[in-house]
């Protein structure tokens, strides 16, 4: 074999050796940048669900009139008031406490369910949901991909999300049936 062939051959085994390192390496790119697009897309429809369910919050919020804030079906249950604040420090604490993106200057989201005057229990609730749905849209797939505590457990950032959509959707359920027991239609149903 003359030692032109040899060159050949040896260049084609490089070639042929290299080229699955090169789609391995491609496909673990490509492998890469599906997980981001999977973090940011899980990011943009919990802020979807966020947006349906908070917007239900704040308009019961307010078609609530300030005389019920203090109802509750029986003894021992959240009254109105407590209901929407509690959403209200929730969607503060999950963000503070478990993504650590503290809350905006000035709000004591750990004493919001002590508070009883509508005007404020409804400015506390826009103020939370103004503050996920921007802090929220500016996560990193990093963040959403974190890990974190969560209720005792180590969770991804994106779960945290999760976790906060099916609160407010628990106390969506809650509000309605609240308003329903006090003859208040939820204005999305008009």
């Amino acid at each position: 074999m003359t030692r032109s062939k040899i060159t050949a051959l040896a260049a084609l085994a490089v070639v042929t050796l290299a080229a699955p390192a090169a789609a391995q390496h491609e496909g673990q790119h490509e492998g890469q940048q599906h997980e981001h697009a999977a973090a940011l897309a899980i990011r943009d429809e919990m802020l979807g669900q966020f947006g349906n369910s908070s917007f239900k919050m704040d308009a019961l919020s307010q078609a609530m009139p300030a005389d019920l804030y203090d109802w509750a079906p029986q003894e021992g249950l959240m009254t109105v008031g407590v209901v929407y604040a509690h959403i209200a420090r929730y969607n503060f604490m999950y963000l503070e406490e478990n993504l650590g993106i503290p809350a905006p200057e000035g709000v004591d989201w750990q004493n919001l369910e002590s508070l009883t005057d509508k005007d404020q229990i409804v400015a506390a609730l826009k103020t939370s949901i103004d503050h996920v749905n921007a802090k929220v849209a500016a996560l990193s797939e990093h963040d959403l991909n974190m890990t974190t505590p969560l209720y005792g457990r180590e969770v991804s950032g994106w779960a945290v999300l999760v976790q906060l959509v099916a609160h407010m959707n628990e106390h969506v359920g809650q509000a309605v049936a609240y308003a329903r027991m006090n003859d208040v239609t939820p204005p999305w149903s008009r």
